[in-house]
């Protein structure tokens, strides 16, 4: 049974690993994921300040997501499953949550800078692409930008 809940600081750690473990599907080598690292890092203090949710799958860790709302704005700045779990429709849990979550707020809509792999997976939830964002890891990188638009 999947279920959803908001994180725990104590699970910071965890978290960061499960984060790791899920960009590295799309093929990146060791040292492009080191460089990664202190983006994906999610503190304590993190979870306890912003939305933080996880998902479980049958008392599992199974997935993350972060949500920034502020000022009537909202971003994605997080959502990783673990390898194993892609495609069993955790990411759609997690996904639907901030779009909740987003309607909660009265917010209209939802700016995503997604890993390249990932852009399909937002593409299917019904984000479109509106430009591109400087990747906050590698200089000289850029990510797609993507927005949803959330339905009242």
């Amino acid at each position: 049974m999947l279920t959803l809940r908001p994180a725990r600081p104590t699970q910071a750690g965890e978290l960061t690993e499960l984060c790791l473990r899920s960009k590295a599907v799309w093929g990146y080598d060791a040292a492009f994921m080191e460089a990664c690292r202190a983006e994906l890092t999610i503190h304590p203090e993190t979870i306890a300040t912003s939305q933080v949710q996880v998902a479980e799958l049958d008392a599992r860790l199974a997935g993350v997501a972060r949500l920034c709302i502020l000022d009537g704005e909202a971003e994605l700045a997080a959502l990783f499953v673990e390898p194993d779990l892609q495609r069993s429709g955790v990411g759609r849990a997690l996904f639907d949550w901030a779009v909740a979550e987003c309607r909660a707020h009265s917010v209209s809509s939802m700016m995503i800078d997604a890993d390249p792999g990932a852009a399909t997976f937002y593409r299917r939830m019904g984000a479109r692409e509106v430009g591109l964002a400087p990747s906050g890891s590698i200089p000289g990188r850029f990510l797609p930008r993507l927005q949803f638009d959330i339905a009242p």
